[in-house]
């Protein structure tokens, strides 16, 4: 039986005082614990925060249980709940028999939500780490910022404006969650005093863990937070997340473009009907039409995110692999292929379907299905002729084509149906595994921009070009993919004066990658291709500013630029502590195989290939375990996966330094005999942390 905490006089008093925002529909009933033990400093908002809570279960069909006793962290005492939210806890707040019950019953399918302090809670259990995807590392004091919402479509933040303005206490982190989580929200550096974090620095997020579900955000630390709508329907968003009720994409993402994200430059319109743009959202207007991404088509291996929203019973849908369509739509519905939006069609013709070809998984489908008036997102991934259908994170088609007179590369476009259906969409990137290594942007593509515009132009690929380019004004381009970026490269037009690209990352005003000297290329119909050496990149993506300088007006356009990533490598040994070497134990090729310092013998266990960031031995790379940025956290042999664990920076002093965690490889205890384990390390300068890469 599960456990009662409010009478319901309690329920409707507290939630007559404080406005709770409701759920789009009512969700079936379930509980929630609220657990706000304390072993460090202590929140003064936790009761505010509580009663938080309370309100939105009264006013969303959850009970709510409040306690500071551990003791309920047992299996059966935790099995009531579908959640359960860390309301600001510090320290070491459980035993080890409680972790592991927690343990059990998150990765059992249970839920959990972390508020604010939660990051500074059991630091020393690697589960709690990974539960809630990074801990705390400092502050400045309470200050209002600007906070940019990077997901839109999650319970937890489709409400919010893409950029919310508030104040709060702002927590820097020990490491980077985005490896390993999925960011909804980051905190814009520029906006306030005091962040670490540079160019990306996320303040919500949430993830899975086997068949478990976390959400964590930081804000939270006042009091004032707890009476704010914004942050109220955040919490309902993660506990309806965290608990089942809501539906979410929460893997890991980095790597994608916008292709639209506010901006409809590169689209155009196919047939009647069209789409309104506001707010960063497309909304379907009249039809049969088709609004399709005319500035590029895209081969048979990307992976492409929309987000969507209908009202009631509407008719959309996502296209892939059509040739040119012009200004007829049917080009698309004929010749690609129409991942159909409409939950209550025919299986063939209803959400998930490939239209006309083939159902989706219905049972799938209805376990990911978000409700109309709720937003979902599909992903499209395209290998070759295989086209997997993904709906919040859940494969629900796997189709194959074997038509000889379809292919799966060509243009992507989105469906407005007719006047009676209502469609929504926003943030449709794409990640193309068929473009080159280098990252190139249509510098005309920003996500916002201060004094350019786009101008059409002879010559220009894509046909235009960042125009209008005068000193101090600046385009801004979100989620770049720049790890392992060593040179910028950029097409340019000048018959001005020409002028200078600072590369940034986070803001106008952030930190300066390289500066790329542009000079007058001889007439405006002339291009030129420059470039510039850049350093400090941070790996996977980051919002790249350009910054523009220069003497006089009319200084250059700029076509489009490239990030042009390192493809050479070295192999040989890597040589440390008394010039021995850096060697896979008993040189064998298990996962979790460990790293250790041994006396040099050319073999195979000690012949390290230096690519980009990685360090690849026996096939496989140099690894965190469990991506910890604990002291004495073991460094092993893993198979390469492109997270942040696994990259590693030569420094100026000689050091090996791991970004995500800002640690250095280290010989533990600085002991030279051989099978001396090396180890993830505060960065000291030692010799136990130099080491000479192959040249």
């Amino acid at each position: 039986m599960k456990i009662r905490a409010l009478t319901f006089a309690a329920v409707l008093v507290g939630s007559l005082l404080v406005g709770a925002p409701a759920a789009q529909a009512a969700d079936p009933a379930y509980d929630v614990l609220v657990f706000s033990k304390t072993a460090g400093f202590r929140h003064d908002a936790i009761p505010a925060g509580i009663q938080a809570v309370r309100d939105l279960g009264a006013a969303n069909n959850f009970t709510v249980t409040a306690t500071e006793d551990a003791s309920v962290f047992t299996t059966a005492g935790l099995a009531p709940y579908e959640a359960v939210v860390f309301m600001s806890t510090t320290g070491d707040v459980l035993n080890d028999a409680q972790q592991t019950a927690f343990e059990s019953y998150i990765r059992g399918g249970g839920g959990y939500v972390g508020v604010h302090a939660a990051a500074d809670t059991e630091y020393s259990w690697p589960f709690y780490g990974q539960l809630v995807g990074a801990w705390f590392a400092s502050h400045p004091a309470i200050q209002q910022v600007n906070s940019r919402t990077e997901d839109r479509a999650n319970p937890a933040t489709s409400h919010l404006p893409q950029v919310w303005t508030r104040t709060d206490e702002l927590y820097n982190y020990q490491t980077n969650p985005r490896a390993t989580a999925h960011v909804l929200a980051t905190l814009d550096e520029s906006s306030y005093s005091g962040g670490t974090m540079g160019g990306d620095h996320p303040i919500t997020w949430c993830k899975t863990i086997d068949s478990g579900r976390s959400f964590y955000t930081g804000f939270g630390h006042t009091q004032e937070s707890y009476a704010d709508s914004n942050f109220r329907s955040q919490l309902l968003g993660g506990i309806r997340y965290a608990s089942k009720r809501a539906q979410a994409d929460c893997r890991p993402e980095t790597g994608y473009s916008p292709l639209y994200n506010g901006s409809t430059t590169g689209w155009s319109q196919a047939g009647p009907g069209s789409f309104t743009n506001s707010d960063a959202t497309l909304s379907s207007t009249g039809g049969l039409g088709l609004f399709w991404y005319s500035a590029k088509q895209f081969g048979t291996s990307y992976s492409l995110k929309a987000d969507f929203r209908i009202t009631g019973d509407s008719n959309s849908g996502v296209y892939v692999g059509f040739p040119n369509p012009g200004t007829d739509p049917n080009i698309a519905i004929n010749q690609g292929y129409e991942i159909q939006i409409d939950a209550t069609d025919t299986p063939d013709h209803t959400t998930g379907a490939i239209y006309n070809f083939q159902s989706a998984n219905i049972a799938a489908r209805d376990a990911a299905l978000n409700p109309p008036g709720a937003w979902n997102t599909y992903e499209i991934l395209v290998e070759g002729q295989r086209l997997r259908v993904y709906l919040n994170g859940s494969l629900i088609n796997d189709f194959t084509n074997t038509d000889p007179a379809r292919n799966l590369d060509g243009y992507i476009g989105i469906q407005n149906h007719g006047s009676g259906d209502q469609v929504s969409f926003r943030n449709v990137r794409i990640r193309d595994a068929s473009a080159p290594a280098a990252d190139t942007v249509q510098a005309e593509l920003f996500s916002s921009a201060s004094g350019v515009q786009p101008y059409t132009k002879a010559g220009a690929h894509n046909g235009q070009t960042l125009g209008y380019i005068e000193p101090g004004d600046w385009a801004a381009y979100n989620g770049l993919n720049v790890g392992g970026a060593t040179q910028f490269k950029a097409r340019v037009v000048s018959g001005g004066p020409g002028g200078q690209i600072q590369v940034r990352t986070g803001s106008t005003t952030g930190p300066i990658l390289g500066t790329v000297n542009v000079p007058n290329t001889g007439s405006w119909d002339t291009y030129a291709d420059v470039t510039a050496a850049l350093s400090g990149v941070p790996s996977g993506t980051a919002n790249v500013y350009l910054t523009f300088t220069g003497t006089g007006t009319g200084l250059f356009d700029l076509d489009d630029f490239t990030f042009v990533k390192g493809s050479s490598t070295v192999t040989g040994p890597i040589r440390g502590l008394a010039s021995k070497c850096l060697d896979v134990r008993s040189g064998a090729t298990a996962d979790g195989t460990q790293i250790q310092l041994y006396t040099c013998n050319g073999s195979t266990a000690q012949s390290w290939t230096v690519s980009g960031q990685t360090l690849r031995a026996l096939g496989k790379c140099l690894d965190i375990s469990g991506g910890s940025s604990a002291n004495g956290a073991k460094i092993q042999l893993w198979t390469c996966n492109g997270s942040g664990a696994q990259n590693w920076a030569a420094q100026s002093d000689g050091s090996l330094r791991n970004p995500q965690s800002s640690k250095c490889l280290d010989v533990a205890g600085g002991n030279s005999a051989d099978s001396t384990v090396v180890q993830l390390y505060t960065c000291n300068g030692t010799s136990a942390q130099k080491w000479t890469l192959p040249a």
